[in-house]
């Protein structure tokens, strides 16, 4: 459901810092978290999105994950946006 998700999105943000960065600034509705990632990647974006009262949905895999945004390689985070 969420690979849907991030596909049907209309502006997303893909990376650890940048979401972060995103959360921070308040454009961010939704987060997409792969479940195959280390936790020091997931745990900053986990933290910020709890504080901040954002949903954060996870999937299984990181390349697919990057596939959905429209890029070839695996990605940890996307963020959609507002």
């Amino acid at each position: 459901m969420s690979y849907e998700k991030v596909e049907q999105a209309k502006k997303t943000i893909i990376g650890t810092k940048q979401t972060v960065k995103a959360i921070k600034s308040g454009v961010v509705k939704e987060v997409v978290i792969a479940k195959d990632a280390d936790s020091r990647f997931i745990d900053p974006v986990v933290g910020a999105a709890e504080r901040e009262g954002i949903p954060v949905s996870f999937v299984e895999s990181r390349e697919k994950l990057g596939r959905s945004c429209g890029i070839q390689v695996g990605t940890v985070v996307v963020a959609i946006t507002v």
